[in-house]
């Protein structure tokens, strides 16, 4: 039996040629910018071309729409990890600050997984585009106060934004650490099984982190 077949149910319905991730963002490269394309291919029900329709979409033409579209359509969340990540488009799009806060506050737990990935995203953003502490401290008590009760995909994508932002200042750091030593590492599994847990506090504590943000 395939990686593919043993997800069973969580494929969403979708089939696969088994291309590696790698792979496609490879090819994803080659091809570049072509919104056409993309809006081909995500009509389609192959995983694989659905992965390039969201890497090589313009970031300048999608809408909101689309976003709330496409996030409906996710296979169960199947591709929520390239949907909200730096590869795919929709972390470049105008509106990613906005959204990734509407969606960790969604009743849906698909949007909530990919609201913290592009809230990770955000945490990366510098200048005029950076949102306020204020704003990321906000989001490091929502996770706090809500991690607990989350399923383990939305754990991970929380950790994963508690991370990023825990690496922005002193403060923010301060705050992410005291949330991730009290949650401890996350665990998770995959296909071939469990994995090391994610340890968002081991992130945190770095010799050369600490030395950056002078903490």
């Amino acid at each position: 039996m395939s990686q593919w077949e043993k997800l069973g149910a969580g494929t969403g319905g979708l089939r696969s040629y088994g291309i590696g991730l790698t792979r496609l963002r490879k090819l994803a490269k080659d091809i570049g910018r072509d919104r056409e394309l993309s809006q081909a291919l995500w009509k389609t029900d192959v995983y694989d071309a659905r992965v390039i329709a969201l890497l090589i979409d313009d970031p300048a033409r999608i809408t909101r729409d689309q976003a709330e579209g496409q996030v409906g359509q996710l296979a169960g969340g199947m591709l929520a990890h390239v949907f909200a990540s730096c590869d795919a488009t929709l972390a470049k799009t105008p509106f990613v600050v906005e959204l990734a806060d509407q969606w960790v506050q969604s009743d849906d737990p698909v949007r909530r997984e990919c609201g913290y990935g592009l809230l990770y995203e955000a945490s990366k953003f510098s200048g005029k585009k950076a949102p306020s502490e204020a704003f990321f401290l906000s989001h490091v008590e929502r996770i706090s106060g809500t991690i607990d009760q989350e399923s383990e995909k939305v754990r991970l994508s929380m950790g994963t934004a508690l991370m990023g932002i825990g690496k922005r200042s002193a403060t923010l750091n301060r705050a992410a650490l005291k949330v991730a030593q009290r949650v401890g590492p996350i665990e998770f599994t995959s296909v071939s099984g469990a994995c090391e847990p994610f340890d968002v506090a081991k992130h945190l504590t770095t010799d050369r982190l600490k030395e950056k943000l002078g903490v």
